[in-house]
């Protein structure tokens, strides 16, 4: 199994787009890349901890690859606005990938710009090593999944 975090704005949406991948095993939503140990929902909606919401992703990759889950990851967001996604506003709803091996850096870079194609204004993605990734409280995890909704959009 391996592991790729991604932040695309409200973990929710993201969430469930992942989960619907094949080969995807299972996926936990959470906060990664701030400053303050064990953050809480509320400390996070601040914009005060510099987290972004973010869903880790464990796969297998013998049945998917991680250049796929790159693919889903700019398709299900706008990677052109800073620290926004739809209605949701704020540093953690930024779009960012945390990579967790130097291979996929150099995936997530390479395909940060092949993306750029399919966009008219810059991607602001940003593309950072993981650090701590800290598990959203149990309420989040697989949060449309379990109201019977597949998506957030609107």
């Amino acid at each position: 199994m391996a592991t790729a975090t991604f932040a695309a704005g409200c973990f929710w949406g993201v969430e469930a787009a992942f989960r619907q991948i094949q080969g995807v095993t299972s996926t936990a939503v959470g906060y990664i890349g701030g400053t303050t140990d064990q953050p809480a929902y509320e400390d996070v909606c601040t914009g005060k901890t510099g987290h972004a919401e973010a869903v880790q992703v464990e796969f297998d990759p013998d049945m998917v690859t991680y250049q796929q889950l790159l693919e889903v990851f700019w398709q299900n967001h706008d990677p052109t606005t800073l620290n926004r996604q739809g209605p949701d506003r704020g540093t953690q709803y930024r779009s960012a990938v945390f990579f967790h091996t130097p291979e996929q850096e150099q995936a997530a870079r390479a395909s940060k710009e092949n993306a750029q194609a399919h966009f008219s204004r810059p991607i602001v993605t940003e593309i950072a090593p993981e650090t701590t990734f800290w598990r959203a409280e149990e309420y989040h995890q697989q949060y449309l999944e379990k109201r019977g909704q597949s998506s957030c959009h609107l």
